[in-house]
């Protein structure tokens, strides 16, 4: 998968639109709030808690790492193209966009947010 592939994916999201909140930085949002860092090598997710986010980290070492700032939160990123596969990439955003989308308010959640339709 290409990170331009990944990128479509994500905003192919009910709801999902593409952001740049600061320079040079892609997101998709859902609602306010970011699901996804859509950076040239890789994705910056919200794979739950700081304990599930690690499990990445120990399944993957190399392409799997705790997100600067919000790392803390259950946030890593992961490179496109490694070890990680495909499918897991894409559970990752999945992950990350139901996790957020349960955060939202319901007047900011989109009509169809469930993963398993996309």
């Amino acid at each position: 998968m290409t990170p331009e592939e990944l990128s479509d994916y994500a905003l192919a999201k009910p709801g999902a639109w593409a952001d740049q909140p600061w320079e040079g930085d892609d997101v998709a949002k859902v609602g306010d709030k970011i699901f996804a860092f859509l950076g040239d090598g890789g994705v910056g997710v919200k794979l739950g808690t700081r304990a599930e986010a690690d499990e990445w980290i120990a399944e993957f070492p190399q392409d799997a790492s705790v997100m600067a700032y919000v790392g803390r939160h259950g946030w890593n990123s992961l490179v496109v193209g490694g070890a990680i596969p495909d499918d897991a990439i894409r559970e990752a955003v999945d992950t990350s966009y139901d996790l957020v989308v349960a955060k939202l308010p319901r007047s900011q959640r989109p009509a169809s947010s469930s993963s398993i339709s996309s």
